[in-house]
């Protein structure tokens, strides 16, 4: 592991209550973005971060996490909505590469601004084997929930399986001050071109997510120990 705390950085609200429920002893303090606080954890200080839900929220805090704490990594763990057919709800995903799919350029090649936030993150300094099965996969990332008739083309087009609102954020930024970043995300829900299963009933986004962040935070001390 590098020198530096690891930053854990949780998105969504319904997350960061998972995070909390679970530290709830801990003592939390405010950054402008949302609370935080510190915990140990395999022997190594991870400051948790609710940096906020959607890009702009998610690219702040993930530049104010770098510049206040100076980790050896960044870990954002999180849930994302995945496409039906493509993978199974509950699948954990390690993100190998990002990219942001709302942009719309009408003045030239679209494809440039879409390249220009994309993001490879590298994955050779994480050991295996890993302590859950997972998927390596490219996620997707907009300010909005997935469209169901979108869907096809999310997938022809990008090769996506899911998608999400921050990650894409999350790895730019971390890639443009070369920080270790990792990024695992939990499928909380399925949406096909008939709809999405937790659209209208948020209950099964919270049941969801709360399956999702209690696996990946009970896993956390063993991903920590994977870091070279």
């Amino acid at each position: 592991m590098t020198k530096g705390p690891a930053v854990i950085l949780i998105s969504a609200n319904s997350e960061w209550r998972v995070v909390r429920s679970r530290f709830h002893s801990a003592v939390v303090e405010l950054t402008p973005y949302g609370e935080w606080f510190q915990q140990e954890l395999a022997g190594i200080v991870c400051v948790f971060v609710h940096g906020g839900w959607g890009k702009i929220a998610a690219a702040g805090s993930t530049q104010y996490a770098i510049d206040r704490w100076q980790p050896g990594i960044i870990i954002n763990l999180g849930t994302c909505g995945g496409f039906v057919g493509r993978v199974a709800k509950g699948d954990i995903l390690l993100a190998e590469s990002t990219l942001v799919y709302d942009i719309v350029e009408q003045m030239s090649d679209p494809q440039v601004a879409i390249d220009h936030y994309a993001a490879c993150l590298d994955l050779n300094w994480l050991r295996e084997p890993y302590p859950l099965p997972v998927r390596r996969e490219r996620l997707i990332s907009a300010d909005r929930d997935i469209l169901a008739d979108e869907v096809p083309q999310l997938v022809s087009r990008y090769q996506a399986v899911a998608a999400d609102w921050e990650s894409g954020a999350i790895a730019w930024v971390a890639a443009r001050n070369q920080m270790r970043c990792l990024i695992l995300r939990g499928v909380s829900d399925l949406v096909g071109v008939d709809g999405g299963e937790a659209y209208g009933n948020h209950v099964v986004f919270e049941m969801g997510t709360q399956a999702v962040m209690n696996r990946l935070l009970e896993s956390l001390p063993d991903w920590l120990a994977c870091c070279d």
